[in-house]
Order: C-alpha cells, then structure tokens, then sequence
C-alpha cells in the first residue's frame, strides 16, 4: 500500500542499515572492545618464507607479546596509534587437522605463496580442504624473490598472477619485503569485507589463548580444564554445553573474568624505558598470583537451567510389550478383515504375506498401460551383461593367484617388509575388481546351489516399483533406534531456534571478552594434545546438539581421489564444528522417499551419505578423510539394499520364454513366483509356472524377448548404520598429497 517515494524511501533506509551493520563489524574487530583480529599463516608451499613473513609482522611500530613459549609462530600485535590487535597463529605443517580447525575460528587467513611456484601438491591438496569446509576472509603474501634477476622475477610475477586466477579470481597479492608492504597487508587485512561461515556465527565459540589443568580427586586422569580465550561469534552462556574440536561433549561449571592480556593500553614494566618496541609485562609468565587475585567470577553453572549431557535414549525392554486386546478391539480387527478380504486363487503352501503380493488378471491387465513409464527408469539401472564363460574364466583364475601367493618365501627383513606392500597391493586390486563387478553388474548375486534360495534371501522382498511401492519407515527397527532422538518437525524447530537465536538476548560473556570457562570432566589428553602446540578449540551447543540421530550428508568424491572406498569402511568426518570418527552407508540421492543403497562411493554422482551422530542444524560443511566433494543435508528416511537375481532365457516365444539358471530347484520357483521378472532390454513380465524339478520356469513377458536379452529379478531390503560414532580423532591426516583423502566440499545436514 506504500507510494513510489514512500518504497524509495525504505528501499535507502534499509540499504544504510546494512552499509551501517558492515562498517560496524569493521570497526570491532581489532578493537579495544572487540576480539583481536585472528590471522592464521597457512604456508602453500615448502619453499614458502613464513618465518620471514613473521618477522616483518612483527617490525611494525606496535608491541610484540607473545603467546606460547618457544613457538614463535604465535604472537599478538597491538598498535594503540592504529586502535587495533591482531593475533597471529601459524599452522603447523603436516597437520592438516590443525589447518582445518584454525579455520573453522579464524577472521583471516594469510597465505604464504612461493614467489616462483606458488603452491606445490600439498598446498594444492590443502587449499581444496579449506575451500570445501568454507573458505573465511583471506590474503596472499608472496615473500621473497628479490634474489631473481629484474627480468625473471617480472615473469615470474606474471606466472603466479596467471596460476592464482583460477584459484582466486579476485585476489590480490602482496609482496612482503619490506615493512611499508607489511604495514599495508596489516591494513588490507584490518579494512576488508570479512566473509561470514554459518555454522560458527550462530555459536559461541574462542581459541584457547591460555590453559590449565587441575586434576579431580578421584582420578588423576580426569579433572577441570581451565580454558582462557575471547569470545567470538555469539554471547558464551555457562549453562550451555561446549564442545572441544576432537574430544567430545563437556559440561561448564563457572566462567571468569581476568585481566584483559592484549590490552590496548598495556602495563609497561616499571624500571624500564619504552624502547623502539615496546616491552609488555607477560601476565601469563610473572604476575600469575596478581590476576587471580584480579580474576572476577562472572557467573556458576545452575543446575536446574544447565543442559544435560545425555547424548542417547536408555531404551526400556519392557516398552514394546503389547497387552491383550479387549473385546471391542477384537470386534473392529474382524470387521475390517471382513471389508477388506480379497478372494485370490494362489498355488499351495502361499503365505498371506506372499499372497498379498499376487496380482488379479483384472489388475494386471489395467496396469500394462502404465509399464512404458517403468521401462524408463528400469533402462537407467540396468547395464550390459558379459558372457558366462567370462565369469567362469575368473572364478578359475583365482585359486591360481591364491597358490602362487603361498609359495612365496622371504628371505630378509627386507623381503618381508616388500611382501607386506604386496599384500597391500593385493587387497587393493581386489577391491578394484570388486568396484569394477559393481559398475558393470550393479546388485547381481548368484544365486547359491547349496542353500535354497527361499533361505538365503529370506530378508528380502519384492518390489513392483521402487518409487512408488509403499515401505512402512517404522517396521522392523533394529534396536540401535531405541537409542537414538527424533524430531516432530524437524525444519520448524532450526526455524525456531535460529529466530529466538537472533531476537532474545542471552546472559553471559558477550563477543569481545577475555573470559576463562572451566570445563568439567575433561581427559589429561585434551591438556597434552595443547602441550604438543595443538589448537585448543571450543564451541558452544545449541539446544538438542549433544543428542545422537541418524545424520544424512549428500556428499560429491573428490576428482583426485582415485581409490575404492567401500560402505561401512571408516572415515573421519568433518562436519561443521566437529571432527569425529564413523562407518557410513553410501545410497542414492533421489527425491523419493527410499534410496537404494550404493556398495562403493561414486566419483560420477551425488551421494547420501548416512551416519549415527550427534545432531547438527544446518548449514554446515562436511569433509571426509580417509584413515592411512560438494553436499548438503538432505532427509534420507529409508535406505534400501538391492539384490538383483539374473536367469537367461532358453526358450523363446511370440510372450513367454523358459529362463534358467535363476533359481535350481522348483521350491525356489514357486516362493518368488509373485515377485515381478525385469529385463535389461526393458521388458517386465511374471513367473507364470515351474517346469521339471531343476529350475526352469515359464514366465510371461510384455512382448517379445531378445536372444541376448537377461530375465533379472529385484530384492530388496532395508539397511541401517553401524553405531561407530567416535569423536576423539588421535591420528593427523597426512600433510603429504594421498590418493587415500577425500576432501569433500560443502555441505547441508539434516
């Protein structure tokens, strides 16, 4: 109802809102009342100067402190002339675990780059993880390269700008030789626009700048870890849960306040002049006794408001139990048996579970007008078969390979080590063949001769589509879902919370702040890992984020990866915040509501990727790593196992053909006689009767069959995860390039 002017006019208030919103995040970040600004050096290359970058950083007219004793990669610059703070942090190479969490809190990244190269395989390798986990405000630095002649480094600039284009289309480069360029990155990286990742603006989280350990009473293994660091992101409440990146779930008990260590107005020592750089007093080092008696107690944990730590449901056995029925419920179950009894002519020894499956010939003949919309998608999962005598050949050829390995006898240490390589390289080209078998022959089994196959499929059932055959989500549940939450509605409630997350204000510490959270029953580990000059990285839990779910990631393979990655094989996740361990199921992404399941991790297609975890609200990102792509979350409700049963036709005729070798014995025959018969040419058709005692059956099809041709038959049944959840992640990722990493880009969650 608004006039023209009336919308012009909003339209330039609301674009000053924003512009003011911008500038004001700016002018926080570095200030006195804001966090310092968080850079993290990630060198790109092996010849990269970081420690020369680091030494012009800290030429600058600003006081030097540094944070860790004897690291000189982190270290704090405050500037009161400017009104700014930095702290610097310098990834350690060859983990990429610490590359990726430093990133997951850093304001800015800094890369150093080679002045003739740029970045090598490891930093080519490094640059797709971060890019997949979510790629915050950044900066390229190119130290060095005066050394080269003027004209070779004039190409060589040129070389770098061309190679740094398709990487970042945008950027700038920096040389960093002199301090009036280094003072011109610290400008660059204090006025640019910062890059915003979801998953952390919408949590508390800090960087420990600071630890202490203090061990319980009952055991010196676990005690109370007293984490210091500025709050970052959203205001820190003491009666949420926090989350240490690789350790798990903790509860806090009290936050304080210390003293400020990065004050813009430092304590100079007394007795001493100010130099050209000046000399802070380390609080951490000398004046321990003076900031505890300076250290204020901001607020304790509350017992009735603080979240709880139960991750899992403690299902009750005695849940399930189902009382005798009444008499009125007995009257209405044969009512309604008695409205919906079907009279259906089936073969002798039918189950009802079979007969409900067997098709009138008034329904039969209503529905071969809607087989051509089937013979579309049946033509997309079915691929060409190879002849049998090939199959046989390798069944043949493999004992072979067997005995030739057994004969081999080492005569050194050194053998032994080559032979395990070679053992290495087996297991791995058998697993190329297996992935291979798969593409070509997508879910085909052979059917077993010395069990019938009634018995060895019993698990399974049939089908008459996939899309559209109704499958109860609830049946047959195995017990692993009595442990785990579920939501009514699931996008209502992260609709919800991100609302109230936005418009009610929180008690606690707010963003800027120097706070130290104590943090209950914490292992030693997590202090050593800090010791060892790991980051130490803690983020605050919404409601319900410590609870275990099914999680669904629709994840894209990595275009370097090149090995066979099986279902069930543990990998390492990291996905948003966390970092965990787990085995996964790999199905179909599809937009109906069952999705077949997927043996071996496509690099051609989307992948739904199904886990136990803890809830996550998305967005968030997720990258998998091998132990030695692009996604998001979907809602995956079923997956679904898919056996394909192959028989090759005998006899054919004008509908009908005689099929073998499917099944062995006429039991089998007449169990999946209600099943329905596909073939790779797109036919559908039924078993209509057995003939002879061996197998062989008459089927009916809806038109002529090919010679060529293969009768499959589809069985399905429904899988469920492995409960392999571990969020404690000891072993790096190899810093070196591997054909073994998966980095997998961005991700939604459900």
């Amino acid at each position: 109802d608004l006039s023209r002017g009336d919308r012009r006019h909003q339209a330039l208030q609301l674009r000053r809102q924003r512009k003011e919103a911008v500038l004001a995040e700016k002018r926080s970040l570095g200030s006195r009342d804001g966090p310092p600004h968080l850079v993290v050096l990630v060198p790109l290359h092996s010849r990269a100067a970081a420690h020369d970058t680091l030494h012009l950083l800290q030429s600058q007219d600003a006081a030097v402190v540094p944070v860790a004793e004897g690291k000189a990669g982190d270290f704090a610059l405050l500037c009161p002339r400017l009104k700014q703070r930095w702290r610097f942090v310098t990834a350690q190479a060859g983990d990429l675990h610490a590359v990726l969490d430093l990133a997951k809190v850093a304001d800015s990244l800094l890369f150093v780059l080679d002045p003739t190269d740029g970045w090598d395989s490891a930093g080519d390798y490094c640059l797709s993880c971060l890019f997949a986990q979510g790629l915050p405000s950044y900066a390229l630095a190119v130290p060095g390269g005066n050394d080269l002649p003027p004209k070779k480094r004039i190409d060589a600039r040129k070389k770098l700008a061309k190679a740094i284009e398709k990487r970042f289309p945008e950027a700038k480069l920096f040389p960093l030789n002199t301090e009036q360029e280094s003072s011109l990155l610290l400008r660059h990286l204090a006025t640019q626009k910062q890059r915003h990742l979801a998953f952390r603006d919408r949590r508390a989280h800090l960087l420990a700048y600071a630890a202490e350990f203090v061990p319980g009473q009952e055991s010196d293994l676990v005690g109370t870890l007293k984490v210091s660091g500025f709050v970052r992101g959203q205001t820190l409440s003491v009666n949420s849960l926090v989350h240490i990146v690789g350790h798990g779930d903790f509860q806090m008990s009290q936050v304080d306040a210390p003293p400020d260590p990065l004050s813009l107005n430092p304590r100079v020592v007394k007795g001493q002049k100010k130099s050209e750089h000046m000399e802070i007093q380390d609080d951490s080092a000398n004046g321990t006794d003076e900031m505890e008696q300076d250290t204020k107690v901001l607020m304790k944990a509350d017992p009735k408001k603080q979240e709880s730590l139960q991750s899992e449901v403690v299902p009750d056995p005695m849940e399930g139990e189902q009382t005798w029925p009444t008499e009125e419920e007995l009257q209405e179950a044969e009512a309604s048996l008695k409205t919906n009894r079907r009279v259906v002519k089936v073969p002798k020894g039918t189950s009802k579970y079979q007969a409900a499956w067997i098709v009138d010939d008034g329904e039969e003949g209503s529905e071969k007008d809607d087989d051509d919309d089937y013979d579309d998608e049946d033509d997309d999962m079915m691929e060409e078969a190879v002849s049998q005598e090939g199959e046989s050949s390798e069944e043949e050829g493999e004992p072979a390979e067997e005995d030739c390995e057994t004969m081999t006898i080492p005569e050194s240490l050194r053998d032994d080590q080559y032979d395990e390589k070679v053992e290495e390289d087996e297991q791995m080209l058998e697993r190329y063949k297996q992935e291979r078998m798969d593409e070509m022959f997508p879910d085909e089994v052979d059917t077993p001769r010395d069990v019938p196959a009634r018995v060895r499929f019993q698990k399974y059932r049939g089908l008459k589509s996939f899309r559209t055959s109704p499958w109860d989500p609830k049946e047959n549940l195995p017990r692993d879902y009595a442990r785990i939450f579920q939501f009514q509605d699931f996008a209502r409630t992260r609709k919800n919370l991100f609302r109230q997350i936005e418009k009610e204000e929180t008690e606690g510490a707010s963003v800027g702040w120097y706070v130290t959270v104590h943090v209950c029953n914490v292992p030693v580990s997590v202090m050593e890992s800090f010791k060892e000059g790991k980051p130490l990285v803690l983020f605050s839990l919404l409601p319900h984020e410590q609870k275990m779910s099914v999680l669904n990631f629709l994840v894209h393979r990595h275009p370097s990866n090149c090995e066979p990655v099986r279902a069930k094989e543990e990998l390492i996740f990291h996905c948003g915040f966390r970092r965990f361990r787990a085995s996964p199921l790999f199905s179909q992404h599809t937009s109906a509501d069952k999705h077949k399941l997927e043996r071996f991790l496509r690099p051609d297609a989307a992948v739904v990727v199904t886990v136990y975890a803890p809830i996550t609200f998305p967005p968030a990102s997720v990258l998998l790593f091998k132990q030695r792509g692009n996604g998001k979350l979907v809602n995956a409700e079923i997956v679904i196992k898919r056996l394909v049963l192959s028989g090759h036709p005998f006899k054919i005729f004008t509908r009908t053909a005689v099929v073998r070798y499917m099944f062995f014995n006429r039991e089998d025959v007449m169990w999946f006689k209600p099943v329905e018969l596909r073939t790779k040419w797109g036919r559908r058709g039924h078993i209509k009767e057995p003939l002879g005692t061996h197998g062989h059956m008459k089927c009916h099809f809806d038109g002529q069959l090919k010679s060529q041709d293969t009768v499959l038959l589809n069985l399905y049944k429904r899988i469920f995860p492995k409960w392999t959840y571990d969020p404690h992640v000891p072993e790096p990722v190899p810093w070196v390039r591997s054909e073994s990493a998966l980095p997998v880009q961005e991700v939604e969650m459900d």
